[in-house]
């Protein structure tokens, strides 16, 4: 197995829910970790996990900013730079869920949604691609919905589908340095982003439709943002769909 000993992460909204434990993950495996959070309303969550990176033995800082703004997401390279002598992973955790009839959908809403779930997601890959070491490895999270036939999340999945090509433009790009870049796409996540887009029923329908008549967890999904970036390195450009049968393609 390889080893991802004294490398060093930066993990975008890995304050808390699947980044949390993504960035607590890699700790456990040796990586130090910049762990990103967007505002003051996550502050506490992301010194939560700093401690808890610390405690597994690994360095870790903290770095605030709304990543739509590409100057924020130079900064926190810069900040992961400065604090470890580079970077070898990056993962994207950033994201914003809506459930909404197109009919009723506003303009600022639609904006906000590309803004986060798009314009963040490309540029981050922009300086990931700039920054991380040769032999890196860059991951982000989009969603199984890039696989359903369903109403009412137009701007969800809709926002997160350009990712798809984004990654696998980048990943032929940024081959001739080893870097491997991939999609997971989790199911509907068992985390507090989900509830509020959903009625009771509809929630126990998302959950019937994969094994164990269960949600996905962020434990399900954590390990295999490690692996593509340890083990799994020879895998890049793909979208995978970890949804326990949710959906497929």
């Amino acid at each position: 197995m390889s080893t991802l000993e004294g490398k060093s992460a930066v993990v975008a909204a890995g304050a808390k829910n699947l980044g949390g434990l993504i960035s607590t993950t890699l700790a456990q495996h040796g990586v130090n970790v910049a762990v990103h959070y967007n505002s003051a309303a996550s502050e506490a969550d992301a010194d939560r996990t700093v401690a808890e990176v610390t405690a597994a033995g690994a360095q870790a800082i903290k770095v605030q900013g709304d990543l739509t703004v590409p100057a924020n997401i130079t900064a926190l390279f810069d900040a992961a730079v400065d604090a470890f002598g580079g970077v070898d992973i990056a993962v994207n955790t950033v994201g914003k869920v809506l459930r909404k009839p197109i009919l009723e959908t506003t303009e600022a809403e639609y904006d906000s949604m590309f803004d986060i779930n798009a314009k963040a997601a490309y540029f981050f890959i922009q300086e990931a691609g700039r920054r991380l070491n040769d032999q890196g490895s860059l991951t982000t999270i989009v969603t199984s919905l890039l696989a359903a036939y369903t109403d009412g999340y137009s701007t969800y999945a809709g926002a997160k589908s350009p990712v798809e090509h984004f990654v696998r433009a980048a990943s032929k790009e940024f081959a001739p340095r080893l870097i491997n870049v991939n999609n997971i796409a989790p199911g509907p996540m068992d985390t507090p982003f989900f509830y509020p887009q959903e009625t009771p029923e509809r929630a126990e329908f998302h959950a019937s439709q994969a094994m164990g008549n269960r949600l996905t967890n962020i434990t399900d999904i954590a390990p295999l943002a490690v692996f593509l970036a340890g083990d799994g390195h020879w895998i890049t450009g793909q979208t995978i769909f970890a949804n326990g049968g949710y959906t497929t393609r």
